[in-house]
Formats: structure tokens, sequence, C-alpha cells
């Protein structure tokens, strides 16, 4: 696989069981508990991810451009996907996340949009959640990427002229 970099698109904040994700700039991860004002802690599902790509593909295939937070995601990546990475590390900013699995559809998908709970459903479409391992401040912007991956190697312009 090749090395990915990409970056954190968007931030946003469950404040409440069942209440609007509230879209920030910033936020703080503390390793082992999730995102510091988020009403989910201490569980498996720490972050909940999205790949703002794959976002983008299934809402305009069912005719839309639904705003991403109505996937109540915490975090929008841009240029990482997350299709099988199942125990893989990634590096936002300073912080590490483990990849604990993959985050199914449910039925508020279809309530934002008839269809979408269905076609999220295969290769990751909904994204993944994942523990925090280790903790810090991240913001829009900040640099995504797998950790222990070798970076993929691109030929050099002497070896491609000196194999013709």
């Amino acid at each position: 696989m090749s090395q990915q970099v990409g970056r954190l698109a968007r931030i946003w904040v469950k404040r409440a069981k069942g209440g609007p994700m509230d879209l920030e700039t910033s936020a703080t991860l503390i390793a082992g508990r999730g995102i510091v004002g988020n009403w989910d802690q201490g569980r498996r599902r720490q972050v909940t991810l999205i790949d703002g790509e794959v976002w983008r593909t299934l809402t305009s295939q069912l005719g839309s451009v639904l705003d991403p937070g109505r996937r109540r995601a915490n975090r929008m990546l841009e240029g990482i996907r997350l299709e099988n990475t199942r125990g893989k590390h990634l590096r936002i900013g300073t912080c590490l996340l483990r990849i604990a699995g993959e985050t199914k559809p449910c039925e508020q998908m279809d309530e934002a949009l008839p269809g979408l709970q269905d076609l999220m459903w295969p290769n990751w479409g909904g994204g993944a959640y994942a523990e925090i391992l280790e903790g810090g401040e991240i913001r829009i912007g900040d640099a995504a990427g797998w950790v222990g991956e070798k970076p993929r190697s691109e030929p050099s312009l002497t070896t491609e002229a000196s194999a013709t």
C-alpha cells in the first residue's frame, strides 16, 4: 500500500446523545478517553472518521450535496482512504489513533437522505472508528497519514531513460 498523506478537513463535537454536531476549528483528544467536550467518552469509539471523497461520491449518487456533518462523525479526512484499515495507526497532527473498526451506517442516514444507509454499507462507506493512543490538540488543516507505511517510490528520470 502506498503512503497516503492527507489532511484533517472538518472537526465536529457532539455535546449530548442525539444532539447536534457542532463544527469546530480545533479539538483536544485525550488518550484512552475521547474528545474533550464530546458526549461519548472512554469506549472503543473514541473518535469517528469519514473520508470526504467517499461522502461526496455517495451523496452525489443520490443526486444530493449533503452537509457531511449529517454523517455524525467527529472528523472528516481528505486524501486518506479508510477502507479495510482495522488495526492500522493514523497520525493526525501530533495525535495517534488506532483504527478499531468500521462504522456501520444507521437509520439516521436515511432520515438525512433516503437511500443513503444502504449505499454506505459496502466498502467502509460509513467510515471508521478509532481509539486515541496519543492525545493532543488537533486543528483543521493538520496533516494526516498512516504510520509505518513505506513511502511510494517514484521512478527517477534517469531510471526511466536508461530502461528505454
